[in-house]
């Protein structure tokens, strides 16, 4: 009979139904978190890539503020008023990137403070992305190719972008995780339309070349659907349970 006095390892313990003792059960555990880790960094990952394209296009044209480069017709609304556009670039820039980590459960619960804090700071960006995105389609003069639907769409979204945040920021301050999850989401999603803009009219550049003005316009709209459709499969799929949120805990 072996024991701990001859083994120097106290004795397996059995596992109360049966099958695997409790020992091997805690050794399988402590493998499977690190799979699990990595499977939870994979739509936050996804997501920083694909707010990737709108910031290096964003970076190249506050260099292009900063550093004076030559005025074309195609720059020079955002020369005769840089702030709007500056504005819309960092808050938009944060949104997205900031934000792509909100969708990593398990960093979230390990770190609730943190969740909070970048709560507070991704609703002003998203607001202010917004806001500075409407002001240009009113005020900017339009640059060849954008037409009456593309700023409609431009206009439709800001404004549900708005909404959503503002309904998300409601839900919170009631207690109501559910639906501040889900508006948050959908508010995030029209955010994150520029990257998805991108992809979309890529293979429309490639076989046709640059889209007119009607192909133009569907295509960016195309990328907001996009976006959203799946975030509303997202909302959806996920069970339902108490969920860390900006403010805690239900």
């Amino acid at each position: 009979m072996t024991d701990q006095s001859t083994t120097g390892r106290p004795p397996a313990r059995q596992s109360p139904r049966g099958g695997r003792t409790t020992d091997e059960q805690d050794r399988a555990g402590s493998v499977a978190p690190a799979s699990s880790v990595r499977a939870g960094w994979l739509l936050p990952t996804a997501l920083i890539m694909l707010s990737a394209i709108p910031i290096i296009v964003g970076a190249i044209r506050l260099t292009e503020l900063a550093g004076g480069a030559a005025i074309t017709p195609q720059n020079a609304r955002f020369f005769a008023a840089p702030l709007p556009v500056v504005l819309h670039i960092i808050s938009v820039s944060l949104y997205t990137t900031l934000g792509a980590f909100q969708f990593a459960p398990r960093f979230r619960r390990r770190r609730p403070a943190w969740h909070r804090a970048a709560g507070r700071l991704l609703i002003p960006c998203g607001l202010l992305a917004a806001l500075t995105g409407l002001w240009m389609t009113l005020f900017y003069p339009r640059p060849e190719g954008d037409g009456d639907l593309l700023a409609g769409f431009r206009l439709v979204f800001g404004t549900a972008m708005i909404l959503s945040i503002v309904l998300g920021l409601a839900a919170i301050r009631r207690r109501d995780i559910a639906r501040h999850r889900a508006w948050m989401i959908r508010g995030y999603a029209i955010g994150q339309g520029a990257g998805t803009q991108a992809l979309t009219q890529l293979p429309w550049i490639l076989l046709v070349g640059a889209p007119g003005e009607l192909p133009r316009a569907l295509l960016v709209g195309a990328g907001w659907m996009v976006n959203l459709a799946v975030a509303e499969w997202f909302i959806r799929r996920r069970p339902a349970g108490p969920i860390r949120t900006f403010a805690g805990r239900r």
